[in-house]
């Protein structure tokens, strides 16, 4: 077992199954890539269920619903305005790329899915990324601000390290499982929120004091 895999142990039986992420469908869990940009899941549970009570989170509806009606639903989420016209870039996208069906994106290989969605403005490689594991099942690991602190903490990634240099890492010493990167990504958030803070982490009662 190498330390990547260790770790994951260590998480998991300290915390338990997280059941990420949460969506009732595909389509949700796409939004909800999108607006959890630069907040927290709370404000993102919001938003979209301002969404689901105006009959707006489907395709078809998010197509047609005005971008500034579109801001007003997602307000919650922060950065609002910006988001409807991301969320709309992407809709355009698979509009005309795949004819306005999730599922020919989502059933997409991932080195296409992907570069599909990195050619969105608005849309990087994270929640490009969440998109093509949560929504899609795909095998591509998620790096976010809690995991480069996390790993670069312990000294298993170098601070300069950008995204795609330690998703590799994860790459090279986990098997390909959708399943358990999924469940991965979700520890490393709550360890995040919750013991490794940017400022006064709790590194003493930290699940992995010593490891």
């Amino acid at each position: 077992m190498n330390k990547y895999q260790e770790i994951y142990t260590l998480l998991y039986d300290h915390f338990g199954p997280q059941g990420w992420w949460p969506g009732d469908s595909s389509f949700e869990i796409m939004v909800g890539a999108v607006l959890t940009q630069n907040t927290n899941w709370e404000n993102v549970r919001k938003a979209i269920l301002n969404l689901k009570e105006a009959g707006a989170l489907s395709f078809p509806a998010l197509c047609t619903l005005p971008v500034d009606e579109l801001a007003q639903l997602i307000k919650p989420s922060g950065y609002f305005n910006i988001k409807a016209k991301r969320l709309k870039n992407l809709l355009q996208m698979i509009s005309e790329r795949y004819n306005g069906k999730l599922e020919l994106l989502l059933d997409e290989v991932l080195p296409r899915g992907r570069e599909a969605l990195l050619s969105v403005n608005g849309i990087g490689p994270e929640t490009a990324d969440s998109i093509l594991l949560y929504a899609a099942s795909q095998p591509v690991f998620v790096v976010d601000t809690y995991t480069h602190r996390i790993f670069s903490r312990h000294h298993l990634t170098a601070e300069e390290n950008d995204y795609h240099s330690l998703q590799e890492e994860f790459h090279n010493r986990l098997p390909l499982e959708p399943a358990l990167y999924k469940e991965y990504h979700a520890l490393i958030v709550t360890l995040g929120k919750n013991y490794c803070r940017k400022n006064n982490p709790r590194c003493d009662q930290c699940p992995l004091q010593g490891a």
